[in-house]
């Protein structure tokens, strides 16, 4: 039986020739290839500032930190989401105030944010979900008529556009996720992008200890001051030369991505008992395809995992995204409460969705056979 996983590194000896050629030198750290890949990536979003990060999750937590948020401090968020982006706040001591999604794309609604934002209120923070841009410049006018901070999450979205503009670069920064399952991989990184640029100089010294001179930088090896709070959120250089490489390959994994989700798209038509998370039908709003999002129909929700393990027997990798709206979290419900009205459409999303595979991995004639199982599944259990 073939396999066909949810996600799949792609790697070469291209990869692995860059990796090696790092470790035949002597800098594991703190050297040009971060550099390198910050101002590779800049060049392929288009952005006047990228600061390389060891993980998605610790961008957002750095910017929040640089901004100084603390105790007493809001941050919106969208409920529908990875833990990660209400967790970056929460780790300043600031609260995340959830708003809940819209009915159809799962990305926030955008109608619901003024209503969350009050006197404490510091910053609006978006997920482009699944790839999908939010509206920005709908959200840019709220930020700006409140004053406030707009950061995009933007983990699942390299190559998403809004009027041809990458995402990340309509708010005040984009912080983007390299994990190997994401459209391009490092193994493990992120990258921020902003056009502030005293920012990202903050967020390049902080992320470093905030120790005032890199290695290169020292006259005298190992003497150096330090000028701030800081923390080790740095990337390696074997990191950032996979994906020097990775973001070369990029553009192509994007178009395999977009053709496998139209064939899948095609291929599950009709079939009864679920809906597809629809994709932008505004020509400003370009997505960069993560996966296709099935929606089953609510009398179907309890059959969910049963639908997920028939299609693994079938050797079909697939995944939910996510598996619950962040207030609905442990962790968050206990200590800040849940009231399961206000979060009805993430809900929904987050009991209700099973995420099917269009990566480069694969092609059309593995769109065809997931569609095939999924409707064989569909009609023996509806």
């Amino acid at each position: 039986m073939k396999k066909i996983p949810f996600g799949k590194p792609m790697i070469n000896e291209l990869e692995k020739d860059a990796v090696l050629n790092v470790m035949d030198g002597s800098i594991l750290v703190h050297g040009p290839v971060a550099t390198q890949f910050e101002n590779k990536f800049a060049s392929f979003t288009n952005a006047p500032n990228a600061v390389s990060v060891s993980s998605c999750t610790a961008g957002m937590h750095l910017i929040y930190f640089a901004l100084g948020y603390g105790p007493g401090d809001e941050v919106i968020v969208p409920a529908q989401t990875h833990i990660a982006t209400a967790h970056a706040v929460e780790l300043t001591g600031a609260k995340p105030v959830f708003v809940d999604s819209e009915k159809d794309t799962g990305n926030i609604n955008i109608e619901a944010i003024e209503a969350a934002i009050n006197s404490k209120t510091k910053a609006i923070a978006v997920v482009h979900y699944l790839g999908v841009p939010v509206d920005m410049p709908k959200v840019v006018q709220i930020a700006k008529k409140h004053n406030l901070f707009l950061l995009e999450d933007c983990a699942l979205a390299p190559g998403a556009k809004i009027d041809n503009i990458h995402v990340g670069l309509h708010g005040d920064a984009g912080v983007f996720s390299f994990y190997p399952v994401k459209h391009f991989t490092t193994a493990e990184g992120g990258m921020i992008i902003l056009k502030d640029e005293n920012l990202s100089k903050k967020l390049k010294l902080i992320k470093a200890f905030g120790v005032n001179r890199t290695h290169g930088e020292r006259k005298i090896p190992g003497v150096y001051d330090t000028i701030a709070l800081g923390f080790n959120y740095r990337m390696s250089e074997i990191h950032a030369a996979i994906g020097v490489v990775q973001l070369d390959k990029l553009p192509g994994f994007l178009k395999i991505r977009k053709n496998n989700f139209k064939a899948l798209e095609s291929n599950l038509k009709d079939i009864r008992g679920l809906s597809i998370l629809p994709q932008p039908s505004d020509d400003h709003l370009e997505s960069c395809h993560y996966c296709l999002g099935v929606l089953l129909e609510e009398d179907n929700f309890s059959k969910r995992s049963e639908i997920i393990n028939l299609l693994s027997e079938q050797g079909i990798g697939s995944s939910v995204y996510y598996p619950q709206p962040v207030p609905r979290m442990s962790y968050y419900k206990e200590k800040y409460g849940y009231d399961k009205k206000k979060y009805i459409n993430a809900s929904r999303i987050s009991d209700g969705m099973i995420a099917l595979p269009v990566g480069p991995h694969l092609g059309a004639d593995d769109m065809k056979k997931i569609a095939e199982v999924l409707k064989n599944i569909m009609e023996k259990i509806t």
